[in-house]
Parts: structure tokens; sequence; C-alpha cells
């Protein structure tokens, strides 16, 4: 049995544990009560003027101790089922605290297997990329040469936030990455698009209008699919949107961005995939924290504006929620080509002098 049975059983039996102390709480006053006027009774059948008078005085009396014996069985019926229900009652107890402790422990079983699943594909599917990309590591300077490099031009970043249900800080997370980019050495190198309530319509155009060389994406997300609003004022549904889809709509424009950074938890999966389409690709490996996912974010656009190079400003940024506390499992993880080095590339290097 689950736990909903037996809470359901237990709240039945207190309920009529209840319903007979109540009942033989009312049966014993009423024994009393019926007591007190026997008595009464009683002795006024001494004090009457007749023998009659005294005669219908004791019957009345023993009428009344008749009444009082019977509320006095019928209390001590009802307090002996309640003695009952008390025992079933610390039984059903027992029984829903066992039922609970199995539901934790296999809810939690199921966790783990969820988690393990999910490393393992991602495991499994960088090992694919590697493997089909290793034939190629010869072609490593022609590759680097077709990617859009944005140094003759202003880095474009795109920050996508959605939270329909208002529970994610996506606003605050768009204003530190704009103040730790103002306070960068190559600030007037950067330039930024922030959409705080995004839709796929959003994202769509930006693609194609503000064409960004990097799209940062904050808000709720699983291994397959991306969660974007509806565009209503009110909180709202989320607009559910696949990974497959998401990709897509990257792979689909003339000038794919660079970098794809998925802010939002169990991404690591997506940006995986995502390295089929663009160089880099940064995912979570776990659920995430706003205060980290803050952090972090803000961490990684300053040291990219400082000019550090793609693998560098990730690998500080991890630095930065590791010593927050993050168990390493959790921490984001940069996927990109095996012919495309993070640790060479800068999305941002000033002209020469």
């Amino acid at each position: 049995m689950n736990s909903s049975y037996y809470q359901n059983q237990l709240d039945r039996k207190r309920n009529e544990r209840a319903t007979a102390l109540k009942r033989a709480s009312d049966l014993g006053s009423k024994q009393a009560d019926k007591q007190g006027k026997a008595a009464k009774k009683a002795a006024a059948a001494g004090k009457a003027g007749s023998p009659n008078v005294g005669k219908s005085r004791l019957r009345t009396a023993q009428r009344y101790e008749k009444e009082a014996n019977t509320a006095a069985t019928q209390a001590s019926t009802w307090t002996a089922k309640a003695a009952k229900l008390e025992k079933e009652i610390a039984v059903l107890t027992t029984k829903l605290a066992k039922a609970q402790q199995a539901e934790r422990e296999a809810h939690e079983a199921a966790r783990r297997r969820d988690e393990d699943e999910a490393r393992r594909i991602a495991a499994a599917q960088q090992q694919g990329i590697e493997s089909r990309l290793s034939a190629a590591e010869g072609q490593v300077d022609i590759v680097m040469k077709e990617l859009r490099a944005p140094k003759p031009e202003k880095l474009r970043i795109l920050l996508l936030g959605a939270s329909s249900a208002g529970d994610l800080r996506v606003g605050q997370e768009q204003q530190r990455i704009r103040a730790a980019v103002e306070r960068a050495t190559h600030r007037d190198l950067v330039e930024l698009d922030a959409h705080p309530a995004a839709t796929a319509d959003v994202f769509l155009n930006a693609l194609t209008r503000f064409k960004p060389h990097v799209v940062h994406f904050s808000g709720h997300s699983g291994h397959d699919l991306i969660s974007f609003e509806r565009g209503e004022d009110d909180f709202h549904e989320e607009a559910i949107v696949s990974a497959d889809a998401f990709a897509s709509a990257i792979a689909a424009v003339d000038e794919k961005p660079l970098l794809v950074l998925l802010n939002s938890c169990h991404s690591a999966t997506q940006a995986q995939k995502l390295v089929d389409t663009v160089p880099f690709a940064i995912g979570m490996s776990d659920s995430i924290q706003d205060t980290d996912a803050i952090t972090y974010a803000a961490r990684f656009y300053a040291s990219v504006a400082d000019g550090q190079s793609v693998q560098g400003a990730h690998l500080l940024s991890k630095a930065a929620i590791a010593l927050n506390g993050l168990p390493d499992d959790e921490l984001p993880i940069l996927a990109h080509p095996a012919d495309v080095d993070p640790g060479t590339t800068k999305l941002v290097t000033p002209p020469p002098a």
C-alpha cells in the first residue's frame, strides 16, 4: 500500500476515535445527571407526607437510576471502542512512516538512475563527436578561417531570459552581465541585446536582425527542451520548445553564432548536440541556483570582454561558483568539436595599435 492509502485510513480512524470519545463523554455526563436526580428523588421519598407520594418518588428514583446505569454501560462501550481505535491508529502511524520512507527511497533511486543515464548519454555523445572529427585534425586551419570571426566588429551578445512563472531572476542576471561588461577592458568592443521576457518569435527575429555571435539563454530547460514565454502580461504557462527545434533555428541562419550558452538546468546534453552546428556550447550538468547562474554568467562575459579565451573565461567562471560550494558534478561544461581549440579562440580581440 502507498502512503496515501495509509494517510486516508489514519484520518478516518482519528475521526472515528474523536466521535467515540465525545459519545463516551456525553454519556458520562448523562449518567452523572441521572444519578443526581435519582438521589434527590430517593431523599424526597423519605420526606413524603403520605405513603403513596413516597412510593411515587421511589419509582421515579429507580427509573433515573436505571437510565444512569444504561448511560454508564453505553459510555463504557464507547470508551472501549476509542481505546481499540487508538491501537489501530498506532499501527497505521507506523505503516504510514514506513510507506513514506519507502517512497522517498524509491524517488531518490529513480533520480540517481536518471542522472546516471543523462551522464552516460552525454559521455557517449561526446565520444561520438570526437570520433567523427578526429580524422579532420589536419583541417584545423581551414575550419578556423571559415568561422565567422567577430574581431573586425563588435562582439554581439544576445541575452534571452524567460520566466513565465516569475520564479527566476533573469532580469537581475542580465543587469549583472551588463554591469560586468561595462567594467571590462574592452567594453567598447561588446554590444548587448537583452530580452528579459523572450518569446520564440523574439529569438527568431534576433537571429536574423541582430546576427549574434553569442546566444545566451537563462530560464528553465531540461535534457531535451527549453521554456520560452508566450508574450502575456500575467504569470502564465511556459512555451515549450524542443532542443531539436532550438538547434534547427540556429542552424538555419546564414551567419551562425560562435557560442551558445544555456544558463539553465540540465542543459549539458543540449550543449553536446549543439556543437554539430556551432563551434562552442556551454550547458549546466545539473540543476543550478539563481545565485550560481548569475555569478557564472557575469564572470564569463567579463572575462571574454577582458580578452580571455573561451576556455579561459569558462574555467574562471567555473572556479567562481566552485568557490561558493557548487559540487564538481554540477558545474557547467564547455563542449566543442575536437578540431576547434577553445584555449586559443578569443571572442574579443582589440585591433592593432
